[in-house]
């Protein structure tokens, strides 16, 4: 019988006692049960279950969403419907649409300040309320993706999303990673359409409440909306109608149990002035719950990972690899950042490889870093964040392995458990009694099936104990094809090992001050930063 508590945090291990996820219980239970869980993989799949829930609201049902960023235009179904027409016919039908978009830097510098706006007005104008939210830390963003449809007639109907997926262009890629006809602009090698590899959870049941008390926390803050001068801030409120919230309606009760999994709703906030009232020192349970989670694994951390620059992560699977020896690590990331040009790309790629290297020092060959590609050789953006360890804990969200999603930004990931177990071999990868799990198992087997151009059936797949032999084996495999020796089909696998284009010796320098200041700055407390605790 697995014991939640030896993989999820307590309320006192979450380290935010004035967070009302956990205020409403006497017992210490910082999770809840009764959930189901579902994936999605890529954005198509996701995009096109969104719209098959938002056709089911009715009046007085209940919309909330949060994003780093939003494009009214993103066309959610293959007839052309964008995000904002969606919203905005709900809203004329009745249904209370609330958004909280980040108050986005300039476009100027690669952010989206104007389409944010622009999806906020529009959905605000039909008779929503969508915000544009800058309570946060200097230079950071609010990079949490949650979208939670609530039924006060029929709570069994309610349902929330949380992943890595923005509604946003560049998003609704599939799975053969033609890339999404609404391009984004990456580095040029990615292509004029780039390819996408993301991940989105699906979850009914309690755990919706605490996705809700989530938004309702940010939403029922009275700071003001942007940190400008008092003045600016004062006309903004006068001139702007995205500076007024009107009052959410009143909290429902949980929707009702429906199926098995354990979820752990996860936050990131940082330290800042003036203060979060729903967390006055920040939050960093995802950092937590990741450093708790890791201290159990025995057999295999598998990580998708948009970044993984962090050296607090690398040291932490460091340990991890020391203190096991039969421990794994497999992680899958883009070929190259997603702006790459002379001031962008060194700070990025140089915490990278500093990252690793304190891994496979630690790990050796149990250590494979790798990137993928589509069939015509064009590398895939992974903009996934995912773990899985030991086919028991997963978690996927929208932060990242680095120092700013565990610290600076505000995040939202969940954790999952599945109580029922997988019985195939090894039927307990970890060998601490906690079994495989169905969901876990499941939602690694369907990643590393993409990835290495298998079926999820394939029994080698299951094999944890020789993972980093697979994955090593069919990379070697792509890598060595020679189309142009006449060399038969290209193989079925998109994984390469991830190389790393080297940093100028001349460059090291400041691209380690731009790094640690801009790049992935820490928004802990000074107390944790010189105790190195999160």
């Amino acid at each position: 019988m697995i014991r939640y508590d030896d993989w999820f945090l307590n309320s006192i291990e979450r380290g935010n006692p004035m967070t009302q996820i956990d205020l409403h219980r006497s017992t210490g239970v910082a999770w809840t049960e009764g959930n189901h869980v579902s994936f999605h993989i890529d954005g198509f799949s996701y995009f096109t279950r969104l719209e098959e829930v938002f056709s089911s609201l009715e009046l007085h049902d209940e919309v909330r969403f949060t994003d780093w960023r939003g494009d009214a235009d993103e066309r959610v179904s293959g007839d052309g419907t964008s995000i904002a027409t969606l919203l905005a016919d709900l809203c004329r039908q009745g249904v209370d649409i609330r958004g909280l978009l980040w108050r986005s830097h300039s476009d100027r510098f690669g952010f989206s300040s104007k389409r944010n706006r622009r999806l906020a007005i529009d959905v605000t104008e039909a008779g929503g309320e969508v915000l544009l939210d800058e309570r946060v830390r200097r230079g950071g963003s609010h990079h949490q993706k949650l979208v939670i449809l609530r039924h006060p007639t029929c709570p069994a109907h309610d349902v929330a999303f949380i992943g890595g997926i923005d509604l946003s262009h560049g998003r609704r890629d599939d799975t053969d990673h033609l890339g999404d006809h609404q391009v984004i602009k990456l580095d040029p090698r990615f292509g004029r359409r780039p390819p996408w590899h993301d991940v989105q959870l699906e979850i009914r049941g309690p755990a919706i409440s605490e996705l809700d008390g989530t938004f309702r926390e940010r939403w029922e803050d009275q700071t003001a909306l942007n940190h400008a001068g008092r003045l600016r801030a004062l006309f903004s409120q006068v001139m702007s109608r995205d500076r007024v919230a009107r009052p959410l309606p009143a909290r429902l009760d949980d929707p009702p149990t429906q199926g098995g999994h354990a979820v752990q709703v996860l936050r990131t906030y940082p330290s800042k002035r003036p203060k979060y009232p729903f967390a006055p020192e920040g939050e960093r349970s995802v950092a937590r719950a990741f450093a708790k989670a890791i201290e159990r694994a025995r057999s295999l951390i598998y990580i998708e990972d948009q970044y993984f620059w962090s050296i607090e992560i690398a040291r932490l699977l460091a340990e991890a690899l020391c203190r096991q020896p039969g421990l794994q690590v497999i992680g899958v990331v883009p070929r190259y950042p997603d702006k790459d040009g002379k001031l962008s790309g060194p700070p990025s790629r140089l915490a990278q490889a500093r990252a690793i290297d304190i891994i496979k020092k630690a790990g050796g060959e149990r250590v494979g870093i790798y990137d993928v590609e589509n069939e015509s050789g064009t590398p895939i953006y992974v903009h996934a964040k995912v773990c899985v360890i030991d086919d028991v804990w997963a978690t996927v969200g929208s932060d990242n392995l680095n120092r700013r999603s565990w610290t600076h930004d505000s995040e939202l990931s969940c954790a999952v458990i599945d109580s029922a177990l997988d019985d195939r071999i090894p039927v307990d990868p970890g060998g601490l009694g906690d079994g495989s799990r169905k969901f876990a198992r499941e939602l690694r087997l369907a990643l590393w099936a993409e990835h290495l151009g298998r079926s999820p059936a394939d029994l080698e797949l299951l094999d944890l104990a020789h993972g980093s032999d697979l994955w090593k084996k069919t990379a070697r495999e792509l890598e060595d094809w020679r189309p142009s020796l006449g060399e038969g089909n290209r193989p079925l696998s998109r994984v390469r090992s991830h190389v790393i284009d080297s940093v100028p010796t001349s460059s090291r320098r400041w691209a380690g001050i731009a790094y640690r200041l801009i790049f992935d700055p820490d928004g802990r407390p000074l107390k944790l930063r010189l105790r190195r605790r999160f």
